[in-house]
Parts: structure tokens; C-alpha cells; sequence
């Protein structure tokens, strides 16, 4: 039986890096809605987290979970919005604050006799954001820590043996963040020490038990997989290949909109890898129904839908196939769906299956994190630069060119991108770390809808901006501009100024996620 941890969402930003910090600690968790707790189905559920969330506990549509299907029997922890909730629930006071509580804090007071807080010190900053406050807890709970403006930072009922009852923990701050300094460690004191896992998630047990269980499942049955060149698919790939080999067949769409030579350099990569897979050249049809078309989001469509066509085309030409697989990973099918069950995102391979194909659908990375699908990459042995290489938006550059698609504006952005990306792999920073792997995704922007004056030689010119852009992440789901070095970006700047024609303007991003996005389309 594998040990898991609930993370109940209650709609909180942060929910996400909850469970990728869970993990990080060797631990299963899965992340479900507040109101999915899989009651009579948690035999191997070790430990239940509730989450914050945008609403207060006052609010008519705030999102509610009864508590006693859980608590009393599994250990329970409260962050934020979940502590409230436990406090409001049980008969404790949640009101209004004086003003919004947001930002570094310093616990003052600390009981480190409680298992919660084992190794904290006394003066630990955490980071707190919320509009209420708790100002009573429920009978039979204690005060565990209190900073200078809050005073039930943390509260509990504690393990209870002669009752056969586990305890309940609630934090007002948030101990995933980075700013909780000590965050991980109270985060582990709750899923290792009270929880009681046993730390047994590992790179190495996932390719272990999906290749056992890819086996069983698919048999001698042939795969499709529809490769992107990305981390995710390229991984899937590689399990599956080695879960059922010659059976698998991928396929790898060129819609023109790559970056430069990428798609031979991809080919090249699945080869010796040992893949089975068929490269297709579709960028005619991709440019012809792209032409004249500026709006960003039919832009998305319009390659969205080609791309199914003519993976669907070559898909029907492998007759015997019985299974589709794709590379989606745990994020894709979170923000997918958000707790109300209406879209917040659609991704290009989260979705229905075109019925023709009566194919069944195999996900062998769906409960991974982008990080976790890295460590399974080199548990596969799998090389370095594919396991490392940046996100990449599936409509490809036609979102980083601003206005209509042409192949010349193409040419020109993967000319400059091409330039910063080799910069980026090349400089190695002071610490000895290349910037490429420093920062989470990064590309050029042409600003083909904007002109700009300039002067080459003795001569004016009047050609298009670029920009750059960089920034540093752990999910996507926050980022904020990587503060790449100035020698860097003044040398990036004027080799693509001297070397790509078509561009006397470079620019640099700065802007952070939110309120910004990552692409500009």
C-alpha cells in the first residue's frame, strides 16, 4: 500500500507548491478539491493538509469540507484559510483584521515541545497573507506560536493515545513559501515525524512500478505518442519505450513555428534514444491558415486544431493502434479544472480524444511535477540537455510574434532567439552555474507590430524591436524576471543588433507573473 497525503484545495495560489514541497520530501500526496475527500476509499491516507484560499471564512460562497471525516482519525494541518476554517468550524473566533496581515513575519514565541515546531527557533520570520485573524480557538486546543501582531499563529490539539485520536495542527502563515524560512522543516515534522511516512516516492520507485504497471497495462497493445520535443513528452517517450519498446510509435509535428534548426536537432535526439519515431514537415498548412491572422487567441486555435489534423492523419495510418499516450504531467491536470470545475486554462494535451480514433487514453507522467519529470529523465538515463531544456508554448513562436505569422517573421525571431538562448547556455556565472540553467524559461519577442527608428553605418533605419525575456520559477504558476547580468544582455543586445537583419532594437522584460504572463500572446 502506498502512503499519501491529502492536500485539500481550498482555491489558494500556493496549493500547488504545497504538494510539490510534500514531495520533495519523498512523500505521495495528491491534490483533490475540498470537497473530494475519498471517504471510506483512505486506507493509505496518512495525513490531511487543507489549503488557503482567496475567500474568508464569513463569505456566503466560502468553500466548506466536514471535518469530521477526517479529523480525530488522520493528522490534520491547517495553513491559513484551513486554519481558519478549523477555528471557525469548531467554535473558535475568526474576525475581521485590522489591517490585512501580508507579508514577513517573526514568530516570538514558540512552544518547540510540540511536534509541529521541533528544531524551529524562537525567531523564525514567516510569511503571512490574509485579511482575518483568528482571535479564539476552540476548546481544547492550545497556542503553539504567536508573533507580534497575531497571536494565534499557530494552535493545536495534540495526539491524544488513550482516545485513539490524532492530532490537529493550524498555522496562519505559509509554511511552502520560501519566506517561511522554516517552512520545510515544519512541513516535514508534520508528513515524516506525526504522519508517519515512511519516505518512499523516489525517481527510482516510479520508473520501477510505472514500467511494471505500463506492461501489465498495454500489454502487446501498439502506443501513439505525440512528441512536442519537450521535457514531458520526451520522458514519457523513454518509459514507454522501455515498458514496451518496438510498440510504440511517436510522432513529431513540424509546424514551421519551432526554434531554429530545432526540429532536426530533436529528430537527431529521439535517434539515439533508440525512439521509434515519425518526424512530419506540416508547415505549409500551418502558415497558409495562419496568413493574415493577428488575434492572439484564434491564433492558438487555428494551430490547436491543425496540429490535431495532421496527428490524427498520420495517427490513422498505424492501424493496429489501441492506445493514445500523452506526456501531461500533475500541473496540466490541476489548472485544467479549478475547483468549481470551470476552465482556468485549456492545455494542448489535457482534453478529449477524437472519437474516430477510438483510442484509450495512457498518461504515464500524469502525478509528477516538472521537477519530479526531471529526476525520472536522469533515473532513465536520459541526457542532460534534453532533461534540462526550458518550457516551450505549444503554438511555438506564432505567440512570441506580436500581429500575422509570416515565414520572414519567423526567420527573424529564431535568428534572435537563437543568439540568446546560445548566450544563455554559454555564460557561466559567478557561481560557476550556466545562466540557462539558472532561470526557468526564456525567449525573444518581435515586436513585429511596432517600428522603430534607428541608425546603421550612415544610414536610418526603421526595422523591429525585440524582446527578451527571462524568468525564474518552480512551477509557472508565479515567476518573476530573472535579473540576467548587464555584460550579458549588452552583448546578447548587440550581437542580435549586428547579426539578425530586420532588428536595431533589443529590450529587456522586467515585468513579473502576475500580473504579467509568462509569453506575451
Amino acid at each position: 500500500m502506498q502512503q499519501k497525503i491529502i492536500i485539500l484545495d481550498f482555491g489558494s495560489q500556493t496549493t500547488q507548491l504545497i504538494g510539490r514541497r510534500v514531495r520533495e520530501l519523498d512523500t505521495f500526496c495528491e491534490i483533490l478539491p475540498y470537497n473530494k475527500y475519498p471517504v471510506g476509499n483512505d486506507d493509505d491516507v496518512i495525513g490531511v493538509i487543507l489549503s488557503g484560499s482567496p475567500y474568508s471564512v464569513h463569505d456566503p460562497e466560502a468553500f466548506k469540507v466536514d471535518l469530521s471525516q477526517f479529523a480525530g482519525r488522520i493528522p490534520v494541518l491547517g495553513i491559513c484559510y484551513g486554519a481558519q476554517f478549523i477555528s471557525h468550524t469548531l467554535g473558535g473566533r475568526v474576525e475581521k483584521a485590522d489591517s490585512r496581515e501580508y507579508g514577513r513575519a517573526n514568530l516570538q514565541t514558540v512552544d518547540t515541545t510540540n511536534p509541529l515546531f521541533k528544531g524551529f527557533d524562537q525567531h523564525s520570520q514567516v510569511w503571512m497573507s490574509h485579511g482575518d485573524t483568528i482571535t479564539a480557538i476552540p476548546d481544547g486546543f492550545h497556542c503553539i506560536a504567536s508573533t507580534k501582531d497575531v497571536k494565534y499563529a499557530a494552535y493545536a490539539k495534540s495526539y491524544e493515545p488513550k482516545a485513539n485520536s490524532q492530532g490537529v495542527f493550524a498555522v496562519q502563515f505559509h509554511p511552502e513559501v520560501y519566506h517561511t524560512l522554516q517552512g520545510k522543516q515544519l512541513l516535514k515534522n508534520f508528513v515524516v515525524d506525526i504522519c508517519g511516512s515512511r519516505q518512499e516516492w523516489s525517481a527510482a520507485s516510479f520508473v520501477e512500478s510505472t514500467v511494471a504497471t505500463l506492461r501489465f497495462q498495454l500489454g502487446n497493445d501498439r502506443v501513439i505518442l505525440g512528441l512536442s520535443g519537450g521535457v514531458d513528452s520526451s520522458v514519457a517517450a523513454v518509459l514507454l519505450n522501455k515498458a514496451i519498446g518496438s510498440h510504440l510509435t511517436c510522432i513529431f509535428v513540424d509546424h514551421g513555428m519551432l526554434r531554429k534548426n530545432e526540429f532536426q536537432q530533436v529528430m537527431d535526439d529521439y535517434k539515439v534514444l533508440g525512439l521509434n519515431v515519425i518526424g512530419v514537415d506540416a508547415s505549409e498548412k500551418f502558415f497558409a491558415d495562419l496568413a493574415g491572422v493577428t488575434e492572439p487567441e484564434q491564433k492558438r486555435k487555428i494551430i490547436g486544431r491543425d496540429f490535431v489534423e495532421v496527428f490524427n492523419a498520420e495517427a490513422k495510418k498505424i492501424t493496429d493502434a489501441k492506445w493514445l499516450a500523452q506526456g501531461t504531467i500533475y500541473p496540466d491536470r490541476i489548472e485544467s479544472l479549478n475547483i468549481t470545475g470551470k476552465v482556468i486554462k485549456s492545455h494542448h494535451n489535457v482534453g478529449g480524444l477524437p472519437k474516430e480514433m477510438h483510442l484509450q487514453l495512457c498518461e504515464p507522467l500524469k502525478w509528477l511535477f516538472k521537477d519530479e519529470v526531471r529526476r525520472v529523465g536522469r533515473q532513465l538515463q536520459m541526457p542532460e540537455h534534453l532533461i534540462t531544456r526550458h518550457p516551450f508554448p505549444g503554438p511555438g513562436l506564432a505567440v512570441r510574434i506580436l500581429g500575422d505569422i509570416t515565414r520572414e517573421k519567423v526567420r527573424i525571431l529564431q535568428d534572435a532567439d537563437d543568439i540568446y538562448i546560445r548566450g544563455l547556455r554559454e555564460y557561466v556565472d559567478t557561481d560557476g552555474e550556466t545562466l540557462y540553467n539558472k532561470v526557468w524559461q526564456a525567449g525573444a519577442i518581435l515586436l513585429s507590430t511596432v517600428r522603430s527608428v534607428g541608425v546603421m553605418g550612415d544610414e536610418r533605419t526603421y526595422e523591429n524591436p525585440v524582446a527578451l525575456r527571462a524568468v525564474t520559477s518552480t512551477d509557472a504558476m508565479t515567476a518573476d524576471w530573472a535579473h540576467l547580468p548587464y555584460d550579458f544582455l549588452a552583448k546578447v543586445s548587440n550581437e542580435i543588433i549586428n547579426k539578425v537583419r530586420g532588428v536595431n532594437r533589443v529590450c529587456y522584460d522586467i515585468s513579473s507573473k502576475p500580473p504579467a504572463t509568462i509569453e506575451w500572446e
